[in-house]
């Protein structure tokens, strides 16, 4: 896509959501031209990212796009947050992790296998990946089975120490994988990192400031809504933040994670999910129940059933079709069954 058309693409999208969220007022119209913002604007963001990093070199360029590869869903869930809105962020963080894995996984997959009879990825790189995201869902189902043996005074503590592990994991992934074994995962990261920037240097970082703003902004619009759309339409917390703000927090992963896998680079797509979703259950998730216990909102780390549940089946699923290191178009049908399975089934809750 040109930079004068994403640029402008933005920009309009932007003003659409301001005119219907300072005319209008809260409605399901502003919701709606909000969300589609923001999913224009976490696009920008991507590609924002994108040359900041390939202008800052691999090592400064993989921390950069470590911290604002899931900008949308991060500027989300703090708003969310603080507005006390509790519920709804745990099922958006749930919507984002099944989301990758199930979603965007699954459309890469099955996009790539249309067009290439197999494709094939780096094995080693997917078995590192899987090893943590179990890890991750352990750390989310632990504290679940421990609450009732608890008392609620020490679930705060008890996050607190659980996000700070996470945290700390998550670092040491980096480190394991950007320095100590790079030469081993270099395969995917060549892949990814293979781009052609759209701006230069000081435009690109300006660029990545900017649309930063813009998405902070049009998220609080996007969060100030999210209640009377779902009081309008009577849907519960779990499918509205599991669902629609996690599709339009995710916009962004969607479209290159597709576009990478149709250019035969399945190997970068995969990365891309799989990555996103180990960020937010390793490294957003905790920050986000630190943030709350700075600011005075008590986030603890206790999802309910079907979030443990449907976390749980999209790991095991995602294990289980990526661990040979090939795919084909009919593996990534089954991660997009399941997940409007599940997605049918968050539904009907409420």
């Amino acid at each position: 896509m040109k930079k004068s058309t994403l640029y402008g693409l933005s920009l309009t999208s932007f003003l659409f959501a301001g005119i219907s969220y300072y005319v209008i007022g809260v409605s399901t119209t502003t919701f709606i031209l909000s969300g589609v913002a923001v999913g224009i604007l976490a696009l920008f963001l991507g590609k924002a990212t994108e040359d900041v990093a390939h202008y800052s070199g691999e090592r400064i360029g993989a921390f950069i796009s470590a911290s604002f590869g899931n900008a949308a869903e991060l500027i989300i869930a703090i708003l969310l947050l603080r507005e006390g809105l509790f519920e709804m962020l745990k099922a958006s963080i749930t919507g984002s992790i099944i989301g990758n894995l199930l979603l965007v996984l699954g459309l890469s997959v099955l996009v790539g296998g249309i067009r290439y009879k197999e494709q094939s990825f780096n094995q080693l790189l997917a078995s590192h990946n899987a090893s943590l995201m179990l890890l991750a869902v352990i750390a989310l189902f632990v504290p679940a089975m421990f609450q009732s043996y608890m008392p609620e005074t020490k679930l705060e503590p008890f996050s607190l120490i659980v996000a700070i592990m996470l945290i700390f994991v998550y670092l040491l992934w980096l480190f394991f994988s950007m320095h100590t074994h790079k030469h081993h995962l270099t395969s995917v990261q060549q892949e990814e990192n293979h781009h052609q920037p759209l701006w230069g240097k000081k435009q690109a970082i300006f660029m990545l400031i900017f649309a930063t703003v813009l998405v902070a902004i049009d998220s609080e619009w996007l969060v100030k809504s999210v209640e009377h759309v779902a009081d309008q339409f009577h849907l519960s917390n779990l499918f509205l933040g599991g669902f629609i703000l996690a599709l339009v927090g995710n916009a962004a992963e969607h479209f290159a994670a597709i576009l990478l896998a149709r250019k035969n680079k399945i190997g970068a797509s995969v990365e891309i999910a799989v990555g996103s979703s180990l960020q937010i259950a390793l490294f957003v998730t905790p920050i986000l129940i630190l943030i709350g216990y700075f600011i005075n909102q008590e986030l603890s780390i206790i999802f309910t059933v079907p979030e443990l549940v449907a976390i749980g089946v999209s790991v095991f699923i995602a294990k289980s079709i990526s661990k040979d290191g090939h795919t084909t178009w009919f593996e990534g049908l089954l991660l997009l069954l399941i997940y409007l399975l599940i997605g049918t089934g968050f539904y009907f809750i409420h």
